[in-house]
């Protein structure tokens, strides 16, 4: 009954998100599937996920505009989230779900929510980092490079990925307070800016770079907005933005999971 539920708020959730243009057509199957399965394995599980998208949704419509004449020409995607930008955020949070019903644990838990701390800290610090007065700076050389350059930071960026880690780190430890374990935050919480920071290394060094020979300008896109079909600049040619996020949870999960079990 509670998996039927949870279809039914998911449907709702990714409809409403849909038609407000937060997320393509396949992208809201996407977030149906995940958070059927977040619900199905408990409505706590529903809820973080939900914080965690009306949070990042929220954020992305915060100086929309200003952003996208920032990186519009630089990130690969904008808009409203795909099917392969969702399961790159969600999917290791929805197999620590699928887990938690099949092999009841907290280790489930801190899987999840560290996966989901450190796409919420990735999130955080792109999306308020974009609006920073001064340019990121590569994490790798500390070289100034444009707004929405894949590995670039900022002091606001980075304020912004700690916060984010806090908010869902407190969120878990808050919708499971009966347990009583003040260790599953700090977990969390480890996970998530362990995560995002592999993220940030990730995108620097080894995320696809490509380079518009018309324009002359550093991209991630396969063909620049001006209509030219760019060419390889560096990194590996297989891994794309979706790639790197996808690791930062799998590295999320993996960190608060061990740090769980550390601290116990």
């Amino acid at each position: 009954m509670r998996a039927i539920a949870g279809a039914l708020v998911a449907a709702a959730i990714a409809f409403a998100a849909w038609r407000a243009g937060s997320l393509s057509r396949s992208g809201a199957a996407a977030a149906l599937f995940i958070g059927t399965i977040a619900i199905a394995a408990g409505w706590t599980w529903g809820a973080l996920l939900i914080l965690y998208f009306v949070s990042s949704s929220v954020l992305s419509r915060i100086g929309a505009r200003v952003k996208a004449q920032r990186s519009g020409s630089i990130v690969e995607k904008g808009g409203a989230r795909d099917a392969p930008q969702v399961f790159a955020n969600g999917a290791v949070f929805a197999a620590a779900a699928a887990l938690q019903l099949l092999y009841p644990s907290s280790i489930w838990l801190a899987a999840g929510a560290g996966a989901l701390a450190a796409s919420a800290s990735d999130t955080w610090g792109t999306e308020i980092g974009m609006l920073a007065k001064s340019p990121p700076r590569m994490i790798t050389t500390w070289r100034t490079v444009p707004t929405g350059t894949s590995g670039g930071v900022s002091t606001l960026g980075l304020a912004a990925m700690v916060a984010g880690t806090l908010f869902i780190a407190l969120a878990a430890w808050l919708l499971h307070w009966n347990s009583g374990n003040a260790h599953l935050a700090l977990a969390v919480s480890a996970g998530g800016i362990i995560g995002a920071l592999v993220d940030s290394f990730g995108g620097a060094l080894w995320q696809s770079r490509r380079f518009c020979t018309r324009c002359g300008s550093a991209t991630e896109r396969a063909v620049h907005d001006c209509g030219t079909e760019t060419e390889r600049a560096g990194g590996l040619g297989w891994l794309n933005n979706d790639g790197v996020n996808a690791a930062c949870t799998l590295i999320g999960a993996i960190v608060a999971v061990s740090m769980l079990r550390l601290l116990h």
